[in-house]
């Protein structure tokens, strides 16, 4: 693998940040257009084993398989760089957002600039998804557990780390095939572990604990409870999200129902991973407490509490990815979570799909199966259009994503009053 200049990985994973709309399949997406179809930094099998790694931790997985790729070109500081300038950009535009909502409400121009972008999304899924699918399907195996992790996801709606889990045991059993592609291990010992799990433990929890003996009850809450869904928030954002709006609703009263509904719609339409709702619960939960300071103090102590555990996860155990890819066994069980995960991001581009296009979303059941199933009547005209628009649109302009993204945005802002005139 070639050298990578600091200036390089700012460049590129600056504009992975700056790209990473629409939530973990398209970020994704994102990122392997970036590293490994435009630029030799990862191969295949490593984008893949990164991937299915990361798919196993508890929070973003987008942005911990972008920590772990910076890791891999440039250790501890590359992580730290990469994972930063994942989350910065977002961070910033929902903190903005968050700003302009509380002093003027919702902002249509903004959610309709937006609709374009998400319409660009689905394209830009369709297309990885594809690649992913040529180059981890190889064999019917594969491609029978790539139906069982979108199965059990969409159709049976089980839990996320018992469907990797599952792929895994059914990789544990069948007969291993010798990879020669897997590098060989670094020599690691348990104390170098120790010592980083130690070091990231206490950056993140500090800060909390000194909240809390300050007597700043407001912001030891926020730190605390969203530190707790950093921990379990397997499988993504999309797997908390009902638990976390449930609690900062009725529980906690830090916003309203129809502010986290904003709250998440906002999120959607920003870069960055979805997460970042908690943010913007966050900011506007400490504006309504104290005003500007808080709400600067709240932005940041959840924002701590949400990301430093994924550098944690990250710095502690992908040092042994490549150690258990090399082992036949274990590397075929990290072979068979990829076949699955390959079908978890089908369902979660069919979800996303389904919600671009659908106002409304309910499920629809019979015996075990439950599935997303959309209310006809709530289909958005100006989303189907602009979807099936930027297939044409990215032909056009022949993979070019910035003007993909920038084309269809100001699409999204012109085509409720041109429909309109029809």
């Amino acid at each position: 693998m070639k050298t990578v200049s600091w200036r390089e990985m700012w460049r590129v994973f600056g504009r992975i940040g700056l790209l990473s709309f629409g939530g973990p399949a398209a970020q994704i997406a994102v990122m392997h257009r970036e590293l490994v179809e435009e630029r030799p930094w990862l191969n295949e099998e490593e984008f893949l084993r990164g991937l299915s790694f990361c798919m196993l931790l508890p929070g973003p997985e987008a942005m911990q398989l972008c920590t772990y790729t910076g890791w891999r070109l440039r250790g501890t500081w590359g992580g730290l760089l990469a994972g930063l300038l994942f989350v910065l950009p977002g961070a910033f535009v929902i903190g903005l957002l968050v700003w302009l909502y509380a002093a003027f409400g919702a902002l249509p121009a903004v959610q309709s600039a937006f609709l374009g972008i998400k319409a660009a999304v689905v394209v830009i899924v369709l297309q990885a998804l594809w690649r992913l699918s040529n180059k981890a399907l190889k064999r019917r195996q594969d491609w029978l557990l790539a139906g069982f992790g979108f199965a059990a996801l969409f159709l049976l709606q089980l839990p996320f780390p018992l469907v990797i889990l599952g792929a895994g045991v059914i990789g544990l059993l069948r007969p291993p095939v010798a990879d020669s592609s897997a590098a060989a291990a670094e020599n690691l010992t348990s104390h170098n572990t120790l010592k980083t799990m130690v070091l990231w433990a206490g950056l993140w929890l500090t800060p909390l604990l000194l909240l809390s003996f300050s007597g700043a009850e407001f912001l030891a809450g926020i730190g605390w409870f969203f530190a707790k869904l950093a921990v379990v928030s397997f499988g993504g954002a999309y797997s908390v999200l009902a638990y976390m709006s449930q609690t900062v609703v009725t529980q906690h009263n830090w916003i309203s129902a129809g502010e986290m509904i904003d709250a998440l719609g906002l999120a959607e339409t920003t870069p960055g991973p979805l997460i970042l709702v908690t943010q913007f619960v966050a900011m506007l939960a400490g504006l309504k407490e104290g005003g500007l300071h808080l709400f600067l103090a709240a932005g940041a102590t959840a924002l701590w509490a949400t990301f430093t555990p994924c550098f944690l996860w990250i710095f502690a155990a992908a040092p042994y990815v490549e150690r258990l890819a090399s082992h036949p066994r274990l590397g075929a069980a990290l072979k068979a979570i990829t076949a699955a995960v390959t079908g978890v991001i089908l369902n979660l581009m069919i979800w996303f799909t389904l919600h671009v296009v659908f106002q409304k979303v309910t499920s629809y059941s019979i015996g075990p199966i439950s599935m997303p199933w959309p209310e006809i009547h709530s289909l958005d005209l100006t989303a189907l259009v602009l979807t099936l628009l930027a297939p044409v649109v990215a032909i056009s302009l022949r993979g070019n994503l910035l003007g993909l993204l920038a084309v269809m945005a100001g699409m999204g802002l012109f085509a409720p009053s041109v429909l309109a005139a029809f």
